[in-house]
This record gives C-alpha cells, sequence and structure tokens, in this order.
C-alpha cells in the first residue's frame, strides 16, 4: 500500500505516536478541503487559508482528544469552522474592511451588467447568500475543485446528498443572478 492510500485512521494513529510524516500526509489530503469550508465563512483571500492552517494546528495539538481516528476529517471541518466564526468576529470587532460580497445586500442593478468584474462580484453575492451548508458545498467544488466523492468524503453525506444540495444550491444562485440581470439577454 503506498502512503497516499493509507486510511485517515491509519495515519491518525500514527501521528498520534509521533510519525509526523503521517499528519503531514493528513495536512496535505485535507487542506484544500479546509481552506474551502473557511472560505464559505470568511469569503476573503488571505484569511481562509490562515484559518485551514490554524485549523490544521489546533488539530495537531489536540489529536489525543479524538475519540475515533476515522472522523478525523470530520472533526478538522468542525475546528475549521469554529476558526473561521472567531475570525469573522474578530475581523468585525476590529474595524477591518469588509470585503464579504454578501455582506451588503445587492445594489439594484438595471439588468445590464457592464463588466465581467461585477458579473463576478455577482457571482460571490449569490454564493453569500446560500445557507451555509450550500455555501461549503458550492465553494469545495468549483473554489477547491473537489469531486462529489470527495465532498462526501469531507462532509460525511452520501454522493446523493452531495449533487442534490449542489443542485438546489445551484438553482438558488441562478434565481439571485437572473433577478440581477446575470445571464438575461435583452434584444
Amino acid at each position: 500500500m503506498t502512503r497516499s492510500d493509507r486510511p485517515d485512521a491509519e495515519l491518525v494513529a500514527a501521528a498520534r505516536q509521533g510519525d509526523v510524516g503521517s499528519f503531514a500526509e493528513l495536512y496535505h489530503r485535507y487542506y484544500g478541503a479546509a481552506v474551502g469550508i473557511a472560505y464559505s465563512a470568511l469569503s476573503d483571500r488571505h484569511l481562509p487559508e490562515d484559518a485551514a492552517q490554524e485549523a490544521f494546528a489546533v488539530a495537531c495539538r489536540d489529536l489525543g482528544r479524538l475519540r475515533r481516528d476515522d472522523r478525523f476529517v470530520h472533526w478538522l471541518n468542525a475546528i475549521c469552522r469554529k476558526v473561521a466564526k472567531r475570525l469573522v468576529k474578530w475581523k468585525s470587532r476590529n474595524g477591518l474592511p469588509e470585503d464579504y460580497p454578501w455582506a451588503a445586500a445587492a445594489a439594484a442593478n438595471d439588468g445590464q451588467t457592464e463588466s465581467a468584474e461585477e458579473r463576478a462580484a455577482l457571482v460571490r453575492q449569490a454564493v453569500g447568500r446560500l445557507s451555509v451548508g450550500g455555501r461549503e458545498i458550492v465553494v469545495l467544488r468549483y473554489f477547491s475543485d473537489l469531486t462529489h466523492e470527495q465532498i462526501a468524503a469531507v462532509l460525511g453525506i452520501s454522493r446523493d446528498a452531495v449533487h442534490s444540495r449542489l443542485c438546489r444550491a445551484r438553482r438558488k444562485m441562478a434565481e439571485f443572478l437572473s433577478r440581477n440581470g446575470v445571464g438575461r439577454r435583452e434584444p
């Protein structure tokens, strides 16, 4: 069995025994997903990476507290969500510029989006209006580029659940974008 084929539970057990390489493999395996989870809460270019790194630092420190080795990724996701939530509070308390695209209501749009940049901002707003679960699914699929199977493994849900949640999220985004002039063809 190659190193990358080792199950999470085996890697966690080895990491608990001091095998730094095993924890590094868990890091490489789930770093992208952790950034995606954090991005869905933060929508910032740099803070999600900080949140993911902090989540892994906490996981490394507290690995002995994990009750079931095979649930590592779910435990890591919970840590990452808590770190991201704390960063959102910290960011708002410290008066940093709000660059969350969904922080303000969508501006009135006359049906004409003038640039790709404006359309991208509207897409970010559409993602931001989704439920937390919908946002995570969309970010993991389209921003972290995970497959349905990978998302299912990371979130601990079935592939069918990923598919249905992704369909619902895309439909809600399409409705928002249509109301704001994206995708509409004027004669």
